[in-house]
């Protein structure tokens, strides 16, 4: 079992070694599992004893063994949009089998795979916020958590039209005519469920055909994560800044992610904590906003263009100071608002001149700050994060972000792509 996330190997029944992987999200309150040896697939807890029961009867016949992993872990901080709704603080533990045999028979027989079985046994949230867990199968029931729209958990029994299921840390039932389950989980799942491509490598070439020997789109560092649009034979597409392309599956961990319920007592940490988060980042900034006062110019000149030093600690201010880099150059790596900076170290530099410290990560910066539900309800100065890429919401649906090698840092709309979260920081 993994509490912290981690990984490990395991010896199928031919002989052969897999890897498995356990991660926490912090960007979203999810659960994932995931394999290095693409010719596998996973299940859910649910599947656990039917699969074994399977392998059993086909043992002698195709040699497939059953080995199982138990893995845990969900984020300790919310992201929330229009795609990936809201979801905190929770922990949960599931028992993944991996059945070479069992997955082929059963793909054979049903259409589905192992894992899209699996699906039939969760219970998923459709509704317009949230559906409220409760600990009795009643109106009349103590709400113990949260199962946000989109969010899934796994089923339990039925009881006069409630289910009950376990997600993250809560266990209780939901009023079933505002979830799905069964067959109708299935694509569901797809649906809510997102498919990710961490980075391993230090630098990633993403390519616009897959292929080693076609050209180059765009690059990516390590441990950011893109969204999976297609899987193919040793390779995924992805989506990046630059468009559309394809990784290796060499240099990528693939992993699934499913938004958990939040129980009240998380729901009311996570606000304590994003609250305490959102204080200390405006005492940093009014710190160095006495600074800048202090200071003898409140102007930077640099390559024979002058910058206006920051001059307060709001959103407002913080997108009036990056709008001055604009036509600036992107560079990857780079952190420099006037000689070159990447998508995250741009926002990285312009926070660091109001005195808060951020990743150097696109994908860190899903963690940072509380997080804001929907892209109607973000301010100047909200940090916008999409797949391998982040920028600074600007109002008025735009972005100030930098771009492309192209392109520099440029002004766009903010909804040009599907957007992962939002965070605020003040």
């Amino acid at each position: 079992m993994c509490n912290n996330g981690g990984s490990g190997f395991f010896r199928y029944g031919d002989g052969r070694v897999g890897r498995w992987q356990c991660q926490f999200g912090s960007a979203v309150g999810r659960y994932r599992f995931s394999m290095q040896d693409q010719e596998k697939t996973t299940a859910l807890s649910s599947l656990q004893e039917e699969s074994e029961k399977e392998a059993a009867r086909n043992a002698g016949t195709d040699g497939a063994s059953v080995g199982s992993v138990q893995v845990g872990g969900f984020a300790d901080m919310a992201s929330t949009d229009n795609k990936v709704s809201a979801a905190h603080s929770r922990k949960i533990e599931d028992t993944v089998v991996v059945s070479e045999g069992y997955t082929r028979d059963l793909k054979e027989n049903t259409g589905l795979t192992e894992e899209e079985e699996g699906f039939k046994k969760l219970v998923i949230a459709r509704v317009n916020d949230y559906v409220n867990v409760r600990d009795l199968p009643s109106e009349e029931g103590n709400i113990v958590g949260k199962l946000y729209n989109k969010s899934v958990g796994n089923f339990i029994e039925e009881e006069n039209g409630w289910y009950k299921i376990k997600s993250g840390s809560v266990e209780g039932y939901v009023k079933g005519e505002y979830c799905v389950t069964g067959d109708e989980a299935v694509d569901y799942a797809k649906e809510v469920g997102t498919r990710i491509a961490t980075v391993t490598t230090t630098t990633l070439k993403v390519r616009e055909q897959p292929g080693l020997e076609e050209t180059v789109l765009g690059l990516v560092p390590i441990e950011d994560e893109l969204i999976v649009t297609e899987e193919l034979d040793g390779w995924v597409k992805v989506n990046i800044e630059e468009g559309d392309g394809y990784v290796s599956n060499e240099y990528v961990t693939l992993s699934t992610e499913f938004v958990k319920a939040e129980s009240i007592e998380e729901e009311r940490a996570r606000l304590e904590k994003e609250e305490a988060a959102r204080r200390a980042a405006q005492e940093a900034a009014n710190k160095k906003m006495a600074s800048n006062k202090a200071s003898s110019s409140s102007q930077t000149t640099d390559g024979g263009k002058t910058y206006q030093n920051p001059t307060g600690s709001s959103g407002s201010d913080v997108v009036k100071f990056a709008m001055q880099f604009v036509g600036n150059p992107y560079v990857y790596g780079g952190t420099s608002l006037t000689n070159g900076a990447d998508c995250s170290g741009f926002v990285m530099s312009v926070y660091n001149n109001f005195g808060v410290s951020l990743p150097h990560s696109s994908a860190a910066d899903r963690n940072v700050g509380a997080a804001v539900n929907g892209i109607e309800n973000a301010q100047p100065g909200d940090i916008v994060c999409y797949s391998g890429h982040v920028g600074i919401y600007a109002g008025n649906g735009q972005l100030v972000h930098a771009s492309t090698s192209k392109t520099g840092i440029i002004v766009s709309s903010a909804t040009y792509r599907p957007i992962l979260s939002i965070r605020r920081i003040f």
